[in-house]
């Protein structure tokens, strides 16, 4: 398409400029003005509208398109035509594209498995369908970090995409696709299923590896370069462990029947073959940066300096005939099964990394409470304990009443045995 739509409207959509462009269609960044969502919609060009095989194609893509749900492929929100040009609105990728991130060098192994793996997800769902994608490439992969913690990837580009053996050439014999990372099978115009798009993807994995695909040169270099030469082996271009080679010269191997299973069955043979290389390092996080994810559990050692002492609970046990039960003190108290000796209160949440924490911990005394407690108690005691010793004072005489002196004789003195009188009269005063 040589006229650029942006700025001008397609039914309820905006255009508000190219994203990019390919062999049939332009993608543009568009605005959905009655839902105030920002879609890529992909249109055909008049000139080919009125082509019905192309027609037929992208009325082909926008059905397998919206037929397949799948977190790892671009979902399709709406198709139409308008004013002679055929449209499929799609969920805009807030990224860049795979080639994009490799245009100036290889990237890590690890990288390359976590990306790549998210593909072959996706195209193992497909071929389960029965659909072969046809045109997998860097340039239709999107990456975006703005929907989830790690890179996620979409598929894009279902315009070729075809079930059954049909579709990989044009009416009048042109090759659909890009002959950088096409099959040999796919070149020479033969039956074709889900190996098809793994030898693709073997390839995306050298070349992400490598930071160039398998074969350079001219298109007719290239084409004959899968239809003939083996796949260099990436060792030679990149220091990684030599199991890797045999793993990506089976998965382009020239026979289909030679191939892994499943692209996942390609990208589990990598990730065993590059070992530690493969390794997922995970970078220091940012302290003000939003984390998800489990909450971190310290270690043992982190624990201890974290946590205070606390007093052990003891199991309950039925004590022995006359004797006290377990746990209680010389006081009397006996501390219940089950609770800690030491009062226990939650502290509010305490920041660890991201995820809130509560920490149970005892509560803290100054140094000096214990020792005055302790005079405090032994002061008591010693006053309760004089109290106690103290010999009790005699009782309080009784005076003599006031008024006459008189004393009485009881006896002689003498010793006698004289019978003691038996009343004495007393004369009380008046």
């Amino acid at each position: 398409m040589s006229e650029d739509l942006s700025g001008r409207r397609l039914g309820h959509y905006r255009i508000d400029g190219v994203l990019g462009r390919g062999g049939m269609s332009v993608t543009y960044r568009a605005t959905d003005v009655r839902l105030g969502r920002k879609v890529a919609l992909k249109v055909i060009g008049e000139h080919l509208t009125a082509d019905a095989e192309f027609r037929e194609r992208f009325v082909d893509e926008a059905r397998n398109t919206s037929a397949i749900d799948h977190a790892n492929i671009v979902p399709l929100y709406d198709f139409d035509e308008v004013d002679g040009l055929l449209y499929i609105a799609m969920r805009l990728v807030d990224g860049q594209d795979l080639a994009s991130h490799i245009k100036d060098g290889p990237i890590s192994p690890a990288r390359t498995l976590t990306l790549l793996g998210q593909v072959a997800e996706a195209l193992d769902m497909l071929h389960g369908k029965g659909l072969v994608h046809l045109d997998v490439k860097p340039a239709n992969v999107l990456v975006t970090t703005k929907e989830a913690a790690r890179e996620h990837v979409y598929l894009a580009d279902f315009g070729l995409t075809r079930r059954g053996a049909t579709g990989h050439r044009t009416r009048t014999g042109d090759f659909l696709g890009s002959p950088t990372y096409a099959a040999p099978e796919h070149l020479r115009g033969e039956p074709l299923d889900g190996r098809t798009d793994q030898y693709a993807l073997a390839c995306m994995v050298f070349a992400c590896l490598s930071g160039r695909p398998p074969f350079q040169g001219g298109v007719q270099d290239v084409i004959q370069g899968h239809l003939g030469a083996e796949v260099p082996a990436l060792t030679s271009l990149v220091a990684l462990p030599p199991g890797i080679d045999d793993v990506l010269r089976k998965g382009t191997a020239k026979d289909p029947n030679q191939r892994y299973g499943t692209c996942q069955e390609l990208i589990s043979a990598a990730r065993a073959a590059l070992g530690g290389a493969a390794t997922v390092t995970t970078p220091p996080r940012r302290t003000d940066a939003p984390v998800s994810g489990p909450t971190p559990v310290p270690g043992p050692q982190q624990a201890q300096q974290q946590q205070p002492a606390q007093p052990q609970q003891q199991r309950y046990q039925q004590p022995a005939q006359g004797q006290p039960p377990a746990g209680t003190p010389s006081g009397g108290f006996t501390q219940q099964p089950g609770f800690l000796a030491e009062p226990v209160r939650l502290r509010p949440p305490t920041q660890v990394g991201s995820a809130s924490a509560f920490t149970t911990t005892a509560k803290s005394r100054p140094a000096w409470v214990a020792p005055v407690v302790v005079g405090v108690v032994a002061i008591i005691a010693v006053v309760v304990l004089v109290i106690i010793l103290m010999p009790k004072s005699e009782e309080p005489r009784v005076p003599a009443p006031t008024g006459t002196n008189q004393s009485i004789d009881v006896g002689d003195g003498t010793g006698s045995n004289r019978p003691l009188p038996t009343s004495v009269p007393v004369k009380t005063p008046r």
